[in-house]
């Protein structure tokens, strides 16, 4: 026998790795298709255009928001303001528009605030050494009573321009506004983490502070980075759900917390597991949206929702966290 060729036991060891990687890449994938098959055979409306549209429009904030969260959790930073970021920028936006405020800069101010905001946690966590965690929770609590305290806990209705609601509401070609919105962020945030030098760095800093810094590599702007974009992402979609509901509300944003931190978790589980990816928190997302809308067609209540998207978190979160040894603070 040749000593150079691999034996069968190799061969076979081998292959069992390489179904064993497989399916720890794309196993969440193929429940995604399972779940899209499982409803649209049980559910006549689901597998309707009007229908499939409406899932694409109603995770286009959400997946916005997942793209920002995806920089923070690349760079091992986790923001949990971004839901009252949200609302924020969905009540600033209508607000001033309803003031007469032209509408670009109306919407440069809703963005702005992302950026203050942003800028705040970034300061927080790399000058003062607050863990991201405990800083994001406290600016989040702040922007809660900030939102209340502007609107007096009442929405913003009447005075938007048709040209705001259309970015909300309006259809192109026969497709949602919010669904090409959707798509430039997350092409623009795919290609900036994987295609080019800022992105890498993210990893690099995420992956291995100490490593990175010793090879030149700022990580204390690379992780300020990615906070400052998770608060720039939020206040877009914050700015786009306010022309969606045709109104400023105060408490819209905070269910973005909970499912953008699910589509990122989600997304860590398939294509480079343990790794926030822009690709895996669209499926993530898009998961998210499958769930929510088919229970909601079989009329399955709101609360029953919340108990199934928190144990989808934790079972994902527990994949990772076996598989990979998931660290985040």
């Amino acid at each position: 026998m040749n000593a150079a060729s691999p034996t069968a036991e190799a061969r076979e060891a081998s292959s069992s790795r390489i179904r064993k990687d497989w399916l720890l890449r794309y196993s969440t994938l193929l429940v995604l298709v399972l779940l899209f098959i499982g409803f649209a055979l049980s559910v006549d409306r689901f597998l309707t255009a009007t229908n499939l549209l409406n899932i694409v429009q109603q995770i286009s904030m959400l997946t916005i928001v997942g793209a920002g969260l995806t920089f923070g959790f690349a760079a091992r930073e986790m923001d949990l303001s971004v839901g009252y970021m949200v609302g924020l920028s969905g009540i600033l936006v209508p607000l001033m528009l309803v003031s007469g405020v032209p509408l670009p800069a109306a919407l440069l101010a809703g963005v702005g605030a992302g950026l203050l905001v942003g800028t705040i946690n970034a300061a927080l966590v790399t000058l003062v050494g607050v863990p991201s965690l405990i800083a994001t929770l406290a600016t989040g609590s702040i922007l809660y009573g900030i939102n209340f305290l502007t609107t007096g806990g009442r929405a913003i209705y009447g005075g938007l321009p048709e040209t705001y609601l259309w970015f909300g509401q309006g259809q192109l070609l026969g497709v949602p506004v919010l669904a090409y919105a959707m798509v430039l962020f997350v092409a623009l945030a795919w290609f900036v983490m994987e295609r080019t030098i800022f992105g890498r760095y993210i990893y690099a800093v995420g992956g291995n502070l100490k490593a990175a810094e010793l090879s030149g590599v700022n990580g204390r702007f690379y992780r300020a980075a990615g906070l400052i974009v998770c608060s720039l992402f939020a206040a877009v979609a914050g700015a786009l759900l306010a022309a969606r509901l045709g109104s400023g509300q105060p408490n819209a944003g905070e269910r973005y917390l909970l499912d953008g931190l699910a589509t990122v978790f989600i997304g860590m589980t398939m294509f480079r597991p343990g790794t926030a990816t822009v690709a895996g928190t669209f499926f993530g997302a898009l998961f998210i949206g499958v769930i929510n809308n088919g229970l909601n067609l079989i009329g399955m209540d709101t609360y029953i929702q919340s108990i199934v998207k928190g144990l989808i978190i934790l079972v994902a979160v527990a994949i990772v966290s076996r598989t990979t040894k998931l660290k985040l603070l």
